[in-house]
């Protein structure tokens, strides 16, 4: 893999992770927010704003799944390892990386393991 290209991965994987970690502190001042402000004694109110809580830390789940994701991306990085599929030892195409820069996998392989979890 070519090195310009790498380097522009790398930036957009940085960029992505500090959108995240944007994201999971706003998420984090929201989910206070809510709790700080549950003095309500209405059902429908408690049940809303647990629904409220629940969404918000299924959000955060995700986001730090993908946190992961990136944070390994930028350790192949460093390791000259990016863009290398982990099933096949096979380079990972650009224009799959430039969509998902921090895929693990070819996409033959990627929907392998999808149908296998479902």
């Amino acid at each position: 893999m070519d090195q310009e290209f790498v380097n522009k991965m790398r930036q957009k994987l940085i960029e992505m992770k500090q959108d995240i970690l944007r994201n999971l502190a706003s998420e984090s001042e929201d989910f206070k927010e809510i709790v700080e402000s549950d003095d309500s004694k209405d059902l429908v109110d408690i049940a809303s704003t647990d629904i409220d809580k629940k969404t918000l830390d299924a959000l955060g789940q995700q986001e730090i799944k993908r946190l992961r994701l990136i944070e390994a991306a930028l350790s192949r990085i460093e390791n000259n390892r990016y863009g290398i599929c982990m099933k096949s030892g096979k380079l990972i195409p650009k224009e799959r990386l430039e969509a998902i820069p921090y895929a693990l996998y070819r996409v033959e392989y990627q929907n392998e393991i999808e149908r296998k979890n479902r």
